[in-house]
């Protein structure tokens, strides 16, 4: 590919609002059911037909869909990834009337992040992202899905890559709806333990823990961890927050759970190559939507110090996850 074309391809906007539309429209959906004819798309989805045959002729190209005859439509190898339950956050993700446009939107503010260091939300939306995660339910909702997601990932390794065996009590310090403490709790039946996280996510939190069978043994603690954390928690996790989050809002949120508890688990993604082979985006994407940053093992490191945290053990994971395992310094 000529420098010229393929700046082109790295410049062009249309074709990703073109396959967001696509999704918003529901046309895979569509296609993979039988409804395969532009007319009758049309219709479905409720597109004006001449519009929807321009939209389609450009996804066509771009191997989105393919034409098996004028104005019929099959599904390709790239829009069937989008169909099925185990990709049902990314189709929420590329909905265009969703959240997870709205947090990309972001970008277009990204001059500003590179100039500043800060998160654009605000500048684009009129408010910072964490005022709006607190005002907007769709939102919030839609984020927290995400960090429950990650942390399903996570938990089976802070599970049984720690020694929990000397512990009786932890907190998940912004753990959601405690996807990850109930990880750990299930595989660990002689620990309690409790999620701390905002109050308006409470519901949600309690009625996962329910689910998960451990209304007994785990409780909700609706505050912020910028505040200081309740006592009598032998170990507290911190676990995919730090990267939400510049340097000195870190420093504050591990030295709150310093003056809480003797053991602080840092989990974190490491930026590096094997976490950009999946993600090479994520830690612009971290700056333009929240002013955060992915981060080395150094850098955890020296958060941890500046936060009056001694390291004590280090264990990571292929795929970049790492488990820090901290005390007071």
């Amino acid at each position: 590919m000529d420098p010229a074309t393929e700046l082109a391809r790295l410049v062009d906007l249309a074709t990703p609002f073109a396959v967001r539309t696509a999704i918003t429209l529901r046309l895979p959906q569509l296609v993979d059911g039988g409804t395969s004819g532009l007319d009758e798309l049309a219709e479905a989805s409720g597109a004006d037909p001449d519009s929807l045959a321009r939209l389609m002729r450009h996804l066509v190209t771009v191997g989105l869909f393919a034409e098996t005859a004028p104005h019929t439509y099959a599904l390709t190898e790239v829009s069937r990834q989008v169909l099925g339950e185990d990709h049902r956050w990314q189709r929420g993700w590329l909905d265009l009337d969703g959240p997870g446009a709205k947090m990309d939107l972001a970008y277009s503010g990204m001059a500003h992040s590179v100039r500043t260091g800060e998160s654009a939300y605000g500048l684009v939306h009129g408010m910072p992202f964490w005022q709006d995660y607190q005002r907007d339910e769709r939102l919030r909702l839609f984020f927290g899905g995400i960090m429950a997601a990650h942390a399903w990932q996570t938990g089976p390794a802070v599970a049984t890559g720690y020694d929990w065996a000397a512990a009786s009590r932890v907190l998940d310090v912004g753990g959601g709806i405690g996807a990850l403490l109930s990880e750990v709790l299930a595989q660990h039946p002689h620990l309690r333990g409790a999620v701390l996280d905002l109050p308006p996510v409470e519901p949600e939190a309690k009625q996962a823990l329910a689910d998960a069978g451990l209304s007994e043994r785990a409780e909700f603690v609706g505050g912020s961890f910028f505040d200081p954390l309740p006592a009598g928690y032998d170990v507290l996790v911190v676990s995919r927050v730090l990267t939400d989050w510049g340097d000195e809002d870190a420093v504050r949120i591990l030295r709150r759970c310093r003056e809480a508890a003797g053991t602080v688990l840092i989990v974190e993604v490491l930026a590096g190559e094997e976490h950009a082979k999946n993600n090479a985006s994520f830690d612009l994407q971290s700056l333009t939507l929240l002013g955060g940053r992915e981060r080395s093992i150094e850098d955890f490191r020296g958060l941890a110090a500046a936060a009056g945290l001694a390291v004590r053990t280090e264990r990571t994971w292929q795929g970049g996850l790492v488990l820090i395992d901290c005390g007071a310094g």
